[in-house]
């Protein structure tokens, strides 16, 4: 099931995003809106009720197409992005989330820098959209080399969930598309082995929201490190399993000096390095525990605890962090109407 909003032909990009209603994207289609590009760009949201969705046809108006995608069910993420990608009709896809803002010249770098027809990944350089200890800890776990790099460079991997794929190396995956959605950074380790060649546009940017509430933190950390696990070792047979949860105290020893390694490469100012390097430490080590639980158990609730706190990330910040992104969004909204003449509705 779907629909389809004709507004034109020929997308260059289709930008997919999984929603239960209009109100958790708002912002992010606010964002993309607003950028110079929009008339080339799909819009596929994924959802469960096309019915519920709440779809505002004034605001996604000045989009080339928008396809609306109906499954059984938005959890786990992973199976509406494959719904979201077999439906897109550009040769390229790259994926918005409810949490993360594209900066103004994203979807134009992004299409041009594929004009390289040798690279079938091209990822966006990752800023902090509520900077704050927390908020920055968890930024550099997640994307590492990709957080505001000081120089340009080649990444081993881009940015999940923040990279442009060439849509035709996705659906080579056929029957396994589902199962390659479900950890972008398993899909990247697997392009290279094929020996694509995958990397970092530093022109394309992107401002990522990240838990600042300290109740929500840990487990946000110990259940996605849980859902990578179990879908790491999922064909592994159990020996090696239990090998992995045995070594899993080990990865905050391994992974600490590859993000400091990252922090030295961005533009972070060292003198907060006091402040982050204990949050990063616990939250390394309660990725770990979920780590272990992941190759030993399976990922229990875990897939769906994570999406859930993926597509609803603004319910896990300090007031502070909720005023400042409202106040930052509805700046976007009026210039996106001095540009468009579109109104995005307040509220």
């Amino acid at each position: 099931m779907g629909k389809t909003i004709l507004r034109d032909s020929g997308p260059a990009m289709s930008v997919i995003i999984a929603t239960d209603h209009y109100e958790t994207i708002r912002q992010t289609i606010g964002h993309l809106v607003a950028q110079s590009g929009r008339e080339r760009l799909e819009l596929v949201i994924v959802t469960s009720s096309e019915k519920d969705l709440g779809l505002n046809q004034q605001e996604i108006a000045g989009f080339c197409r928008v396809e609306v995608v109906e499954v059984a069910s938005i959890f786990p993420l992973s199976l509406s992005t494959a719904a979201g990608i077999r439906r897109a009709s550009a040769p390229l896809v790259v994926f918005a989330e409810s949490h993360a803002f594209p900066a103004a010249g994203w979807a134009e770098t992004l299409i041009e820098a594929h004009r390289d027809q040798s690279c079938v990944a091209v990822g966006a350089v990752i800023g902090n959209a509520n900077p704050g200890i927390l908020s920055w800890a968890n930024l550099f776990v997640d994307y590492g080399r990709c957080v505001e790099p000081s120089a340009a460079k080649n990444v081993t991997y881009p940015p999940g969930h923040h990279t442009a794929y060439k849509r035709d190396a996705l659906l080579e995956y056929d029957s396994q598309l589902e199962a390659v959605m479900d950890s972008e950074i398993l899909l990247h380790w697997d392009m290279r082995a094929k020996g694509h060649r995958l990397r970092l546009e530093p022109a394309a940017r992107i401002f990522h929201v990240n838990i600042s509430s300290l109740t929500a933190w840990l487990p946000e950390r110990y259940h996605s490190g849980r859902r990578f696990a179990s879908t790491r070792g999922r064909q592994w047979p159990l020996l090696k399993r239990l090998l992995y949860a045995g070594g899993s105290p080990l990865i905050p020893v391994v992974r600490l000096p590859r993000v400091c390694g990252d922090l030295l490469a961005s533009t972070f100012p060292r003198a907060q390095w006091p402040l982050i390097l204990p949050a990063i430490v616990v939250g390394l080590l309660a990725s770990a525990l979920g780590e272990a639980a992941g190759y030993l158990f399976g990922a229990g609730d875990s897939t769906e605890q994570a999406g859930r706190m993926e597509l609803f990330k603004m319910k896990y910040l300090t007031g502070r962090d909720r005023r400042k992104l409202q106040a930052w969004y509805l700046n976007v909204a009026r210039q996106t109407e001095s540009l468009s003449g579109v109104g995005v509705r307040r509220g």
